[in-house]
């Protein structure tokens, strides 16, 4: 309620800052006409053909300084509205005052009124000086009488509306320029959320690489050292020992993530990127998990950096989605070069009972392929489950 309150206040203070000004102004027009008529000033038209005190001049004065209060809300429908006094002041003889009065009301029409009634305003007023320059033409003697006529009724008129023109088209103009601002400002504001949502997708991606596999790696290590009922001593010490090496380098890379966000730029890491060449800790882990992998991997030395560990990462993914779905398949590894590209395969002898092809896994697999201009197929063919990669060596 307080801030409801506090709202009202200022809302209130605004609009009689607002209206004092409106009448501050109209008080200005009014007193200089006043003091116009005080000095006596000479009026812009002969003597009219009504005869009425002065108090009517003031009157007709006060009326059109007041119309300007509708500068805002119909300032057309208060120009329409200040054509009887202005008549009235013309038949009495035009006088400064009143000529000066209702060039505000023109101006107003003109700067704050809707296009339409803009225009029409402008048009009128074309007509108006037309008219004035070919009845000053035929009623003057002479020339220079006529341009006499003509610098003295078209000027008050078009003045007001001219300048009101301009500074109509300048707010116009501000305006179009300032949506154009926002227009950008919207679209810089779309890259950067585009960006922070591709930077999130490909964080995901990077923990699920580093961490997922991993701990899934240990989880399935440990199942099967807990279901063994006849122990076999060196196989307990394999399967344990490929825990520790999963567990430390979950770590490791954890905490190779957590330096590169915490890093200034980028330019800090505590440890290198996964490289292909360290691909037999992966075999290893996979081995005590239970599968039997046969390795076949040549020429794999001088690998862009990107499409090294993305091979990696694919590799790692490959065989833990054969360890989780596949358990106890023998898995064919395959890494080579053909015709530019690093061709990695992982072929398994089982399907994958439980794969879901539009998983996490085989999604973050695509991403990485794509990332370096390469491709990616994964289903099932002849018994078994094969993921190929073709990644650009000479491209990356």
């Amino acid at each position: 309620m307080g801030e409801l309150g506090g709202g009202g206040v200022c809302c209130d203070v605004r609009v009689v800052k607002e209206w004092s000004g409106r009448l501050a102004q109209i008080a200005f027009v009014y007193l200089l006409g006043v003091v116009l008529y005080a000095v006596d000033a000479p009026g812009l038209a002969d003597a009219g053909v009504l005869k009425a005190p002065m108090w009517v001049r003031y009157a007709a004065l006060g009326g059109l300084c007041l119309l300007q209060l509708a500068k805002h809300r119909a300032p057309a429908v208060g120009l329409a509205a200040g054509l009887p006094f202005l008549g009235l002041d013309i038949a009495m003889g035009l006088t400064l005052p009143v000529a000066l009065a209702f060039g505000d009301l023109i101006y107003l029409a003109v700067l704050y009124g809707s296009r339409r009634a803009s225009n029409a305003v402008i048009v009128v007023l074309w007509c108006y000086v037309g008219v004035a320059v070919v009845a000053a033409l035929l009623v003057a003697d002479s020339l220079r009488v006529a341009l006499l006529i003509i610098l003295t009724a078209c000027p008050l008129p078009a003045m007001p509306a001219w300048w009101a023109l301009n500074v109509r088209q300048q707010r116009e103009i501000a305006d179009v320029e300032r949506a154009r601002a926002d227009q950008l400002a919207r679209i810089a504001e779309l890259d950067r959320e585009a960006a922070i949502h591709a930077e999130r997708a490909s964080m995901a991606r990077d923990l699920h690489d580093v961490i997922a596999g991993h701990l899934s790696a240990i989880a399935i290590q440990s199942e099967a050292l807990l279901t063994m009922r006849d122990g076999d001593p060196e196989r307990t010490r394999m399967v344990l020992r490929s825990v520790r090496e999963n567990s430390v380098s979950s770590l490791t890379e954890m905490r190779a993530m957590i330096g590169l966000l915490r890093s200034q730029d980028g330019q800090e890491a505590f440890t290198s990127p996964a490289r292909l060449r360290e691909f037999d800790r992966l075999v290893r882990s996979a081995d005590a998990a239970g599968l039997t992998v046969d390795v076949s991997v040549e020429d794999i030395e001088d690998l862009p950096a990107a499409v090294d560990l993305s091979a990696y990462r694919i590799v790692q993914e490959s065989l833990t989605n054969a360890v989780k779905h596949a358990p106890g398949a023998t898995v064919l590894l395959r890494i080579g070069r053909s015709a530019g590209n690093l061709v990695v395969e992982v072929i398994s002898d089982k399907p994958a009972a439980a794969a879901n092809p539009s998983g996490t896994g085989l999604l973050g697999m695509s991403e990485r392929a794509e990332a370096v201009r390469g491709s990616l197929t994964a289903g099932p063919v002849e018994g078994g489950w094969r993921v190929r990669a073709e990644l650009p060596v000479e491209e990356a």
